[in-house]
């Protein structure tokens, strides 16, 4: 049997980007181990590299997970790039498509001078070694010089502190940060330069680099903005809103139909967090775990105190696939010509849970940018500037 009977490949180019995909199809079993045939695949179908490519941003599926270390070094042996970053999702995107369920590749390469752009290993919360301290130890002095405008991060979302330390990164380097964390069911490797985990790492893009990026919620609040009144922080737990109990507030606020059972509000109502000083109504949208009906509590996923503010908001297909459009529309203006490339990470729970299982996520950034150089992945939480979002999808366009 020939490669092409195992593989999807597919190949774009704007320039100094280039992208291309491969993966295996489905119920299809190749005769070498699936991370070559894949790997080999989605170099073919790159073909000839820009001229001077000197950095690439490889992801790769869960069922990938395991090899991406092999993976890693055949790319950079077969394809002269050095510097790699990149992690795996439980799905992968290129221009117009999303694999899921198979071992799969997407990457872009790319073309910049050679101090343009600084790779750096995971960053933990421990001071010193693996640090912020340390992470500014080594790269201080670039930073300074070249004030990156666009860090590309992933992080691991087993670290309890990943949402400090991509604070302290937005902070240490000024720079506007996007990507999104680790997402797998077994091992949950980071690549940047070499493959490691823990912590958050990726790239600083110089200013030099001229982006624009967005970030499509794929939710709608609902009723108002309530102060949290009574609350264990820790736990999550919100007992009182405007000094009523929880519960009593979310049932006005979901409407008669879904009060009279709230067993039915999973993975529809959602709690979403007002980010003080928004000029744009922004907000965390965060998960209701658990509800105590007999006392009246809520239990969200995140820790509160009293004096802030809570209100919740729904997600469906409909309310997502107009919030995409209005960013890709946003974008485009924005952008104020054709993008170069793309880099698109998505929420594990969009994709085909939320727009359908044809790629219509991605087939519709494809109808407004056209056929561009685009990689990415789904994501357990997305990055973008110095937050961490849940069920959000963050596009940057290079410009």
């Amino acid at each position: 049997m020939t490669l092409s009977s195992h593989l999807e490949t597919g190949t774009q180019r704007a320039g100094r980007y280039k992208a291309a995909h491969a993966a295996l199809e489905d119920g299809e079993a190749p005769g070498v181990a699936a991370w070559a045939t894949v790997a080999k695949g989605c170099l073919e179908a790159l073909g000839e590299l820009p001229e001077g490519a000197n950095l690439g941003f490889v992801y790769a599926t869960e069922a990938l997970a395991d090899d991406l270390g092999s993976i890693v070094t055949f790319l950079r042996e077969r394809s002269g790039i050095a510097r790699w970053v990149g992690t795996v999702g439980l799905g992968v995107v290129a221009s117009g498509i999303e694999y899921y369920d198979r071992p799969a590749l997407s990457m872009l390469v790319t073309a910049l001078p050679e101090d343009a752009f600084r790779a750096f290993a995971p960053v933990s919360a421990a001071p010193g070694e693996g640090g912020l301290q340390a992470f500014a130890a080594a790269h201080g002095d670039w930073i300074a010089r070249h004030r990156p405008i666009l860090g590309v991060v992933h992080g691991d979302p087993r670290n309890p502190a990943v949402i400090d330390i991509v604070e302290g990164l937005a902070a240490t380097t000024s720079a506007f940060l996007v990507g999104g964390l680790t997402a797998s069911q077994g091992e949950m490797p980071q690549v940047a330069g070499d493959v490691a985990d823990g912590g958050v790492s990726g790239v600083l893009l110089s200013s030099e680099q001229m982006v624009v990026s967005g970030l499509s919620q794929g939710c709608t609040p609902i009723g108002e903005s309530y102060v949290i009144t009574e609350v264990d922080g820790p736990q999550g737990v919100v007992k009182s809103l405007d000094d009523r109990p929880a519960v009593e507030v979310l049932r006005e606020a979901v409407g008669e139909l879904l009060a009279r059972d709230l067993r039915r509000i999973g993975g529809y109502i959602f709690a979403a967090l007002p980010i003080p000083g928004s000029d744009t109504g922004d907000y965390l949208v965060r998960d209701l775990i658990g509800l105590d009906l007999e006392r009246g509590w809520l239990q969200i996923g995140a820790e509160f105190k009293v004096g802030d503010r809570l209100r919740f908001c729904r997600r469906d297909h409909q309310t997502a696939r107009a919030d995409l459009k209005r960013m890709l529309e946003d974008l485009r203006e924005r952008a104020g010509g054709a993008p170069r490339g793309a880099l698109y990470f998505s929420c594990v729970a969009r994709g085909r849970h939320l727009f359908g299982p044809q790629s219509e996520e991605l087939k519709l950034i494809r109808e407004t940018f056209g056929d561009m150089p685009l990689t990415g992945f789904f994501a357990n939480g997305e990055i973008c500037n110095n937050r961490l979002y849940g069920y959000t999808g963050v596009l940057t366009l290079l410009l």
